[in-house]
Order: structure tokens, then sequence, then C-alpha cells
């Protein structure tokens, strides 16, 4: 029975070791990208290794003191933070979810809320994609960083076209007046 020990405790450490990357690879966040990008009629999103290195060189910045600051840097950039572990998927998944809040006739976000990472994931323009993650110093929180090439979010612009005969009723929010 010792001997089974071993091989036993190496199996579960590859089991974990799996499970702490789930959902963190350039495919997983492409994936659920391009997703939301195919929804409203925007080409694909590509992984680009440089703009993942900038990602990753500047969460390492932000892991001592853990705080969700903007790096001001040449992409657009969406940050997530958790007090925990916390997935690309999710954090992603996290700012997809601001779609409800964004109002495409008015090009705004509902009063009150925020819609601006929504938009850039969907942002027609932004071709290339690099994210990263790092566990703060705390040894529990999580930053995420996705970097944007170009950026988007441009006051004035919407992230995508839609013809006016294509606009769901969940984006101009209008209704049929049945008199």
């Amino acid at each position: 029975m010792i001997s089974l020990l071993p091989p036993l405790m190496a199996i579960l450490l590859a089991t974990l070791t799996q499970i702490s990357y789930a959902q963190n690879s350039p495919q997983d966040y492409l994936k659920i990208h391009n997703k939301a990008r195919s929804d409203v009629g925007v080409g694909p999103i590509s992984w680009d290794a440089k703009v993942a290195s900038y990602a990753q060189t500047y969460v390492n910045k932000l892991k001592a003191n853990c705080k969700m600051v903007h790096s001001k840097g040449p992409y657009g950039e969406n940050l997530a933070w958790s007090s925990g572990d916390m997935t690309g998927t999710a954090a992603v998944t996290m700012w997809i979810g601001e779609k409800k809040y964004y109002n495409y006739n008015s090009n705004s976000c509902a009063a009150g809320y925020q819609c601006g990472h929504y938009t850039q994931v969907v942002w027609r323009d932004s071709v290339r994609v690099g994210c990263a993650k790092v566990k703060c110093n705390d040894g529990r929180s999580t930053i995420i960083s996705c970097n944007y090439d170009p950026p988007g979010n441009y006051n004035g612009q919407r992230p995508f076209d839609i013809s006016p005969f294509e606009v769901p009723l969940s984006f101009n929010h209008g209704s049929f007046d049945n008199k």
C-alpha cells in the first residue's frame, strides 16, 4: 500500500495543476472573446504574443499592492480583480456581462452602470489581444488584464455596426405600439 502512495500523489498533483490552469490559456481567452464578437457581427480577434507580454509585465507590477490601476499604455485595457482565484474566462465573462447596460442607439451605458469593458471586448477595430493573470502578494487575490490592439472605446464611435433592419429590441430598447 505504501508503494502506491507516491504514484497517487503524483496523479493528484497533476490533476490540481491542470485545474489551476484551466480557463486561462490563450485559446480560452480567444474563445469567449470571439463568441461575444460573433454575437454582434464582429470578426474574430487573434492572440498576440507582444500584447500578452505587455499585459504580463504590467500585472506583475500590480501584484505588490493588488490595486487595479490602468497602465495608460499604448493598448486598450480591461482589468479584473478578485479577492480569491479568478479564471481568465470568468474575467471576460464579467466584462461581457456589461452588455445589458449598453444602449446601441445612444451609444452609451445605462445611467449608473459601466459598459466600457464590454464595448472594448467587441470593438470592431481591435484585432489583437493579449491577456495575463497574476496572484497578488497577499497570496489570495488575483488581477487579470486583457490588452487590445489597436485600442477601442473612442468617444463618438460605436464599437460595431448594425444595420437598422437588424437592431434587436434588446439593443434599441424599443417597443411596438399596438393601436
